[in-house]
């Protein structure tokens, strides 16, 4: 495999990319044509190509979703390899008492407030936002899709 570099690093997924979309935009502009052409079922035509329309940003949406469920799920991957490695402790004993919202914010936290901050949270019960608010030295993440 060829080093990464700029003029290689776009990733194209040629299903998606190269035939999905293609077909959907003729899918989306031939009923428009055939509207034109059609007077006695322009309705019809119109009605056909936002059906289309619909489905391809359902699409889009979709993809989103999913990137979006792998990120949450390496997200925690990571905080509680980040906790391990802080405190020689397994996290999944202090999940189930946090909500995702508490345990995405918290991700933020650096290593020396973590486990402060969960022990917080869970006595306090406090929000995510809460969290996020008392975090002292914030740890980016500029990572997010």
């Amino acid at each position: 495999m060829a080093e990464q570099n700029y003029k290689n690093h776009i990733r194209f997924y040629t299903p998606h990319h190269f035939v999905f979309y293609p077909v959907m935009l003729v899918f989306i502009i031939a009923p428009v044509c055939f509207a034109f052409c059609d007077k006695a079922n322009t309705l019809l035509w119109l009605f056909l190509s936002a059906a289309f329309f619909a489905i391809t940003i359902l699409s889009f949406m979709l993809r989103q979703h999913y990137a979006l469920t792998l990120q949450n799920r390496i997200v925690l991957l990571e905080l509680r390899y980040r906790f391990f490695a802080t405190t020689g402790e397994r996290l999944e004993m202090y999940e189930g008492m946090l909500s995702e919202g508490q345990l995405f914010a918290l991700r933020f936290a650096q290593d020396d407030q973590l486990l402060d901050l969960i022990r917080k949270a869970i006595n306090e019960e406090l929000s995510p936002d809460a969290i996020k608010r008392s975090i002292q030295n914030w740890k980016a993440d500029d990572n997010r899709v």
